[in-house]
This record gives C-alpha cells, sequence and structure tokens, in this order.
C-alpha cells in the first residue's frame, strides 16, 4: 500500500470506470478505507473499500482495489484480498511487478496456491506493456527499484518489533545507505548518458525509479538533477507530482521553507510527527493541486497528523528550531 515518506509514488491511470462518472460517495469512503488503514484497523478498512465499490455499482479503481487487497491481507481475509488483486490484474492489466513482489502487507499471501499465478500474470502483463521499451534499462532500473523499496518497506516491521532508535533499525538504516550508494552510481550514468528517459522508453516504474534514486541521494546530487527533472516534467518525461517531492527536500536542504508539504519531521524526544517547515501554509492545497498531489490534510493523516493551518502557523518558528538541531 502506498505509505510515506520514504515512499515511492504508485501510479496506476488506467480505470475499471472508463467513461463513468464515479460519485463523490466512492471517494469519501476511499478516504475513510485510507484512514482505518493508517489506524491500523485492517478489517473495518477493507470493508470501507467494499462499501466505496458497492456506491459505485461495484467498480473501482486499480490503486483502490490493490489497497483493499493490502487491508484484506493483513485482515487474514486471503479470498477476498485476491479476489482484489485478481480483478486488477485481469481486468486493468497492472503491471508493477517490482511493487507487488516487495510489498510486506501482502506478505501473508505467498505460501498461497494461489500467488505464483497471480505473479505470473502480472510479469505477463509487465512484459506486453514494456514489448516496445528499452529492455536492458528496462532491467537494470527494475532491479534498482527492487533494491531501493525492499528495505524500506522492511522499516515500519523493524520499528515495531525493535523500536527507532534501536540497533536493529541503525543497523537496517546502514544497509538502505549501502544499496543507495550503489543505486546512485547506476542512475547517474544512466542519466549522465540518456537524459531523463520518459516511460516511454523505460515504462512508468523505470521513470519513477529514477526520480526514486535521486530523491533518496545527497543535496549535492539532488541539486544536480533538479533542473533536469524540471525540464522533464517540461516535456512530458517526469511527473510533476514526483518532481514537488524533490523540490521540497532539496529545499528543506538548503534551509528554506518546502513548497508543497511533502516533507514529514518527526520529533527525535516525542517521536510525533510534524510537516516540515512550509512556505505560505494558506494556499498549499492550491500548489499541490498544481501538480496533481492532493490536499495535504488527507496526506499528512497518513502520520495520524490533524492538519490545522492557523496553529500551524504558529509553530512555524518552533518547527524551524527543530529543523537546525536535526
Amino acid at each position: 500500500m502506498k505509505k510515506t515518506a520514504l515512499i515511492f509514488a504508485f501510479f496506476l491511470t488506467t480505470t475499471l470506470t472508463f467513461g463513468q462518472n464515479i460519485p463523490q460517495e466512492y471517494f469519501d469512503l476511499v478516504k475513510n478505507a485510507d484512514s482505518l488503514y493508517n489506524a491500523k484497523d485492517f478489517r473495518n478498512s477493507a470493508n470501507k473499500y467494499s462499501d466505496a465499490f458497492k456506491a459505485n455499482g461495484w467498480k473501482g479503481l486499480p490503486n483502490d482495489r490493490y489497497n483493499a487487497a493490502c487491508s484484506w491481507a493483513l485482515a487474514a481475509v486471503p479470498d477476498s484480498a485476491f479476489f482484489q488483486l485478481d480483478r486488477i490484474a485481469t481486468k486493468a492489466n497492472y503491471t508493477n511487478y517490482g511493487h507487488i513482489t516487495t510489498d510486506p502487507d501482502l506478505n501473508s499471501l505467498h505460501n498461497d496456491n494461489r500467488w505464483k499465478p497471480l505473479l505470473e500474470k502480472i510479469k505477463q502483463n509487465k512484459d506486453k506493456a514494456e514489448a516496445n521499451l528499452n529492455k536492458p534499462l528496462v532491467a537494470i532500473l527494475d532491479s534498482i527499484y527492487i533494491e531501493d523499496q525492499k528495505y524500506r518497506q522492511q522499516i515500519d516491521g523493524i520499528e515495531k518489533k525493535y523500536g527507532w532508535e534501536s540497533k536493529e533499525m541503525k543497523a537496517h538504516w546502514k544497509i538502505i545507505n549501502e544499496k543507495d550508494s550503489i543505486n546512485l552510481i547506476k542512475v547517474k550514468s544512466i542519466l549522465d548518458k540518456y537524459g531523463w528517459l520518459g516511460a516511454d522508453v523505460v515504462g512508468g516504474q523505470g521513470n519513477s525509479t529514477l526520480f526514486l534514486v535521486i530523491q533518496h541521494s545527497d543535496q549535492a546530487t539532488q541539486e544536480k538533477y533538479l533542473p533536469m527533472m524540471r525540464e522533464a516534467v517540461k516535456n512530458g518525461k517526469a511527473q510533476g507530482s514526483s518532481l514537488a517531492l524533490l523540490e521540497d527536500r532539496a529545499a528543506l536542504g538548503q534551509g528554506k521553507r518546502q513548497i508543497y508539504g511533502s516533507q514529514i519531521g518527526r520529533d527525535p524526544e516525542t517521536q510525533i510527527y510534524y510537516v516540515s517547515p512550509l512556505e505560505d501554509p494558506d494556499n498549499v492545497d492550491k500548489r499541490r493541486a498544481g501538480v496533481g498531489l492532493g490536499p495535504l490534510s488527507d496526506y499528512v493523516s497518513r502520520w495520524q497528523i490533524k492538519w490545522d493551518v492557523e496553529q500551524y502557523k504558529k509553530d512555524i518558528p518552533k518547527l524551524e528550531e527543530k529543523t537546525k538541531r536535526k
């Protein structure tokens, strides 16, 4: 399921409702389902997704069906999880093999006899979709994507078991940093040779992988490739929503305030999450909408943050002090 700051963008635009108007009730129920997932109330989250699909004539967007499958799997109801995954594999031609094979939400399904046939179908979808792409580069970026995401998706489980400040967590971050260094060498080589490659050359996942590795890199590297990504967005070769995340991270690294509110901080003493210093909070949703991002209040709810713009403006000086101390 989509999760956090770390986290990568799961871009899926195909719908099962093409040509139809989706009622607002559907989106309200999905929002409720997402909130329940974030609160780890997985059974009720899954039921809310079902209510959403019912409200839309039992049709659902593929991303929502995938997230419903995650909730069902975490609620230990594999039949319902496989039903949702099969729908997006067969009806929406789901292709994100790298994500589904590394998503820890679905770990409980891996020993089920239905898992391998499902993956085979998704792999077939992927191969068909990538038939005209640069296959050697796709293969390289696929392996990088898996390395980038596999260890990050284990963070929640390690924190839950050992704690954020534990030696186990520190050892895990050491592994992540080592993998990032290796991945960065490969991605810089691709970018320096070919420029920012679009989905028409390396597929949607390959295109997202370029962003992820730069997003997870050091400040100097982010600033070096930021102009290249800006140009790529202008030319339709990168996602504006991804660029917004890189703009925010680079700005904070320069000691400035972020623009889109994508970067979330964590107080080392209280372990409470907060929105890192943000420019012009009153108009953040307008800026987010302009690059294809949803309202900030929905986004920050993933970290159990309640967005109150007036209180936030009062808290900014204190938040900036926290950021400086990092």
